[in-house]
């Protein structure tokens, strides 16, 4: 496999935690190691609380936010990438673009919203063929400092495991 894009988001509601995080963090732990993978992110990541108490990942109720999730799965493809060296993990803010879930009044164009992903997933240039960044239109920028933070990653991998019964090696 050469890349997986993991695309998959809600922005309210008790799936929140189990669609942005959890099906990613199981989806990368058992498929076969692609030469690259991509997380869809979001700027609200920023707004995230790099907290675990009480999070509920099975769905069954409500308690983290969309900025959470983010924030997490932020984490995750950094975390992928410090672990797994020989895959280029990256993240990508695909901007707030006019889907259904972002609204007809988006204000960011919806033909750049996919690019940079692609972009990752497929390219040869050197720039696309990094790892452990966070991207908004093919532009790396800095993302919310606990991303990067050691710590952190080896809280929400250990949270992770523990729901999900699935660990990443």
């Amino acid at each position: 496999m050469d890349a997986v894009i993991h695309n998959a988001g809600v922005y309210s509601g008790p799936s929140v935690l189990p669609v942005n995080v959890v099906a990613p963090y199981v989806l990368t732990v058992l498929i076969q190691r692609p030469k690259r993978l991509v997380y869809l992110s979001s700027g609200m990541h920023r707004s995230g609380r790099p907290a675990l108490d009480g999070m509920d990942w099975t769905g069954h109720h409500e308690t983290g936010s969309y900025s959470d999730s983010k924030l997490f799965v932020t984490t995750l493809a950094s975390t992928v990438a410090r672990l797994w060296p020989d895959v280029l993990s990256n993240s990508v803010d695909p901007g707030w673009v006019p889907t259904r879930m972002g609204g007809p009044n988006a204000p960011d164009d919806l033909r750049l919203g996919h690019v940079t992903q692609e972009w990752l997933a497929t390219s040869d240039a050197a720039q696309a063929r990094t790892t452990n960044g966070y991207w908004h239109h093919q532009r790396r920028v800095d993302p919310h400092p606990a991303v990067h933070d050691l710590k952190w990653q080896t809280r929400l991998l250990d949270e992770l495991a523990r729901a999900t019964g699935v660990s990443l090696a």
